[in-house]
């Protein structure tokens, strides 16, 4: 946690790449920016090489990844899965849970608390994302049936009470009670997002005047343009468009092709619009059998095609990506810009989860966190708050 520059970088600023620049650390803090190499005494050096230094990618909803879920109940779950998506950029995360019964929903927040306190090898948590139980059936993709029900204020005012570690949780806003639900997330600071749901525009915008502010996973499990009695009604997608909301997509190019992915780029751009991996237990493993959600209730799925499939093969079952392969999959398949690439998986998750103030970009002040990567978006070098996590390169040290 001492001095530690890195020299020789094209470093990744919100606007505009600098050459051959020098970033100084110290104590988990960026101490400053340098257009080029400065003298500092008793500095580790680290060489990048001529490579890209950007911020940590910071993944807003992820369910897993290496053989882990967070729904397993451990905090060896929540630390391995901390540790394989640092070894692909991320830095930070916002660990996610699925529809479960209450009791299930309150257990991983019990762990979640242990783990975060004992997290130190890989991406920092940001606080639990409950993504349900509060979804419509005829959305629910391949959330548990069993679990779906409606908003309950006996049942969240019991959860919110339960933990301060709840930073966002996703509902279906056309729900009976969802309304003073997103109110109440509101009053206690924590992000409503819209999901799983088959509203229409008038849903959507009271939802919008009461609290949400966020459309997860657009385009997955929610409502597009529809017709009800020979009239056509704007879905949830077209309302995020309209509406001065921020988005998150599965930039995996599985879940969302490149022209749709070019789209949401066209439309909401990249400050309204945060990548997220939405990765489950199989992201960083090979393909084949695995499971959605714990171990000892979960869906079984195929992982096939760069993606998990219900058995059947009938619907996506979860994304199986990396940071680093959305930040790639938005240069390469969407025409974006590689600034704008890494703004939609630092700058503008963070200014979504609230952290805007320490964390998203390269400057004085801000948190350590950074990784370098070459041109085809692979990570050579995690770190977090200042310490090397992850390293695959032959570093100046």
């Amino acid at each position: 946690m001492g001095l530690l520059k890195i020299i020789n970088g094209t470093l990744i600023t919100p606007y505009r790449y600098i050459r051959a620049g020098t970033v100084v650390m110290q104590d988990g803090v960026i101490l400053g920016v340098h257009e080029r190499d400065v003298d500092v005494p008793d500095a580790t050096t680290l060489n990048a090489g001529g490579q890209y230094v950007a911020p940590g990618f910071i993944d807003i909803h992820v369910h897993g990844g290496g053989g882990h879920d967070f729904m397993d109940g451990t905090e060896e779950a929540f630390l391995k899965i901390a540790e394989l998506h640092a070894r692909y950029g991320t830095t930070a995360l916002v660990p996610t849970t699925l529809t479960a019964e209450k009791e299930d929903l309150l257990q991983t927040l019990d762990v979640y608390e242990r783990a975060n306190l004992k997290n130190s090898r890989g991406a920092t948590f940001l606080g639990i994302h409950l993504e349900g139980p509060y979804f419509a059936q005829s959305q629910r993709g391949a959330q548990d049936p069993r679990y779906i029900r409606n908003p309950d204020p006996k049942e969240y005012e019991e959860i919110l009470a339960y933990s301060p570690s709840i930073v966002r949780w996703s509902a279906a806003p056309e729900l009976p009670g969802a309304i003073p639900f997103g109110r109440r997330l509101r009053e206690k600071g924590i992000l409503a997002a819209v999901a799983h749901t088959d509203a229409i525009y008038e849903d959507v915008l009271l939802a919008y005047e009461n609290g949400y502010s966020l459309a997860t996973h657009l385009y997955s499990a929610m409502s597009g343009v529809t017709r009800r009695n020979a009239f056509r009604y704007a879905g949830v997608i077209e309302s995020a468009f309209l509406l001065d909301m921020d988005v998150e997509i599965i930039a995996d190019g599985v879940h969302l092709p490149a022209p749709l992915l070019k789209l949401v780029y066209k439309i909401k751009g990249a400050d309204r619009t945060a990548l997220i991996t939405d990765a489950m237990r199989a992201a960083g493993m090979p393909e084949g059998v695995s499971t959605l959600g714990s171990l000892k209730n979960g869906l079984t799925v195929i992982v096939e095609d760069g993606v998990a499939k219900l058995p059947d093969r009938t619907a996506f079952a979860g994304s199986v990506a990396t940071t680093n392969q959305l930040v790639r999959n938005m240069v390469q398949m969407a025409d974006v810009s590689l600034l704008d690439a890494v703004r939609m998986a630092s700058t503008t998750p963070a200014r979504i989860m609230g952290v805007d103030s320490r964390k998203g970009v390269l400057a004085p002040g801000k948190d350590a966190d950074l990784v370098i990567f070459d041109e085809n978006i692979t990570i050579d070098t995690t770190i977090i708050n200042g310490k090397i996590v992850y390293s695959k390169m032959t570093t100046n040290l």
